[in-house]
């Protein structure tokens, strides 16, 4: 048996491997881009439940273009709500030099409010 074998069909080479011959794939070159905490949080997402998106996004190397915008669109939408929940609820620099702790808290509250609209619309969408 041959080591590599031609299909005129697809146009495909294939190498044997054991007993089967299989496809001998290349990859496209993908730019490399940093992914941030929002884009590695959403790839689990697609990896366990969207296996067919994440498949296609992998073999034509668009993943790390994908999830480099989902961190884009995530980081930016997580900065918008938090400055529009503190202008809504009141939340000043005068309230943070007055009563720290209280300041903390709003904040804490607004952010976690702020990633959960994050992870029901962007993330796990």
């Amino acid at each position: 048996m041959d080591k590599y074998i031609y299909d005129d069909k697809n146009g495909r080479w294939y190498e044997l491997q054991g007993d089967y011959y299989i496809p001998c794939l290349i990859l496209p070159d993908e730019k490399e881009q940093s992914i941030g905490l929002w884009g590695q949080r959403h790839l689990r997402y697609p990896k366990e439940y969207r296996k067919v998106l994440y498949t296609n996004l992998l073999s034509n190397g668009k993943l790390n273009s994908y999830l480099a915008d989902i961190d884009l669109q995530a980081s930016e939408r997580i900065e918008r709500l938090t400055e529009q929940m503190k202008q809504a609820e009141g939340i000043t620099e005068q309230l943070k030099a007055e009563n720290a702790m209280e300041w903390v808290q709003k904040m804490n509250n607004i952010r976690h409010r702020a990633e959960e609209i994050i992870y029901s619309k962007i993330i796990y969408a």
